[in-house]
């Protein structure tokens, strides 16, 4: 593999695909890869194309790149491809706020569980089945890494309804989580071991220490003393369930029914009601930023963003080992966890490809949340794969943030609104308004 080949499917999402084109750069041995854009928007493409080719002068890479307004051309003997597609764009994610909101429902972000993410995994299936059919025909040996939200729900998708095996879902959350708490508790990233398990954006960090040592005490001490510590809700849940989570507060208060339906608890941990629709705007003014900057010939900040994505290219070209976190189906990873279900793990990454490590079993409160998520997320594939609308309403039923705000009757009525709001981007069997009964 001298020259790979890695395609960017949505490569209009201009700033993350700038990330990782600086992150594959900076290793010497992918500087001459061959670089495919794809995207649907003609604008965002030639964006992405620019912005491509200035930060390979800018990191002196000799890469060959190439921008296709047509997926399979991209595709076409690829080794690696990258999807990090947002099917709809911040229309359908106002969508995904505005209505639940007149329904009654608090979301902060909105893309991983409750009716946010039953609705983004269903308008994104349709194009994963056609990109799964895609890559088996054109680059069956290539593997798919996919940062797609909601990652669980989209990688069991894949693997069950496309076939591919050589799939693994990419999320920074671990990382990020163990460089704050490294530098919460005052001691090097580089000097900390630890060691995460669980399912996406509901990891747990089961090992953190520091030469031996457990870092859990110290972290104690700092919360003990810092009220505005104990107003975070992970660290809310760490204090009552015994183990960090790997994700925001923003992001977890949505994945259990403790906090968003109690005023008191939205305004005692400081919870940003409809957050994430302030980032679709930023990330649209800085996209529109990078257009005009290229347009007009002004220099671009770019910073590698320490993907895993590039990581595991370098290691698979090169060699190289590496361990990295990535979703995958659990098959045994985690073993009170359900086998169809798609989990994060440490995996081993060499020139043989992405090898998951087993984690054995989760302590019995975390498991009990995880298992909940999962058989949310296997409603909505049943939906899909099934062919069977009934199951989004059993999905919001069993969500547990939608169940505490709502009642039965009001899920339904909800998901027949977001049914109606979304049936453009459906599945055909999955378009028409929900009966009553």
């Amino acid at each position: 593999m001298t020259q790979p080949k890695i395609v960017f499917i949505g490569a209009g999402s201009v700033v993350f695909t700038q990330g990782l084109l600086a992150d594959l750069f900076a290793f010497p041995e992918l500087k001459n890869a061959h670089i495919a854009l794809h995207d649907i928007d003609a604008e965002r493409l030639a964006t992405a194309e620019a912005a491509a080719r200035y930060i390979a002068r800018e990191r002196g890479a000799d890469a060959h790149i190439t921008a296709h307004a047509d997926r399979r051309a991209s595709l076409a003997g690829a080794d690696f491809v990258i999807n990090i597609v947002q099917i709809g764009m911040g229309e359908s994610t106002r969508t995904d706020f505005d209505v639940p909101a007149r329904h009654g429902l608090r979301q902060t972000i909105g893309d991983t569980l409750g009716i946010g993410g039953i609705f983004r995994a269903l308008r994104t299936f349709p194009f994963l089945k056609r990109l799964g059919e895609d890559i088996a025909e054109l680059c069956p040996d290539a593997w798919l890494l996919n940062y797609t939200n909601p990652m669980a729900m989209n990688v069991q998708y894949l693997t069950e309804a496309t076939g591919l095996t050589k799939v693994v879902g990419l999320c920074h959350s671990v990382y990020w989580t163990m460089q704050d708490l490294a530098k919460l508790v005052g001691v090097p990233y580089e000097e900390v071991t630890y060691r995460a398990a669980g399912v996406n954006h509901q990891a747990w960090v089961l090992r953190f220490e520091h030469r031996g040592t457990d870092l859990y005490p110290r972290l104690d001490e700092l919360i003990a003393r810092d009220e505005q510590l104990r107003r975070r809700v992970r660290v809310d849940m760490y204090r009552r369930l015994g183990y960090y989570p790997t994700e925001t507060s923003e992001h977890s208060s949505e994945y259990v029914p403790w906090y968003l339906h109690h005023d008191s608890e939205v305004d005692r941990l400081r919870l940003p009601i409809g957050a994430y629709l302030g980032i679709v705007d930023e990330n649209v003014a800085e996209y529109r930023h990078t257009r005009d900057a290229l347009a007009a010939g002004d220099p671009l900040t770019v910073e590698g963003t320490m993907e895993y994505a590039p990581q595991i290219i370098h290691s698979m070209v090169t060699g190289t080992p590496r361990t990295v976190y990535g979703n995958v189906p659990n098959r045994g990873l985690i073993d009170n966890l359900p086998a169809h279900g798609v989990v994060e793990v440490p995996c081993l990454v060499d020139a043989a490809g992405v090898q998951p490590t087993r984690a054995g079993a989760l302590p019995p409160q975390l498991a009990a949340l995880n298992r909940t998520y999962l058989s949310m997320n296997d409603l909505v594939v049943r939906a899909a794969v099934d062919d069977e609308p009934r199951h989004i309403r059993h999905a919001a039923m069993t969500d547990p943030a939608t169940a505490a705000a709502l009642t039965v009757d009001q899920i339904w009525r909800l998901c027949d609104d977001m049914v109606r709001a979304h049936a453009d981007l459906l599945q055909p069997s999955l378009r028409a308004a929900l009966a009553d009964g």
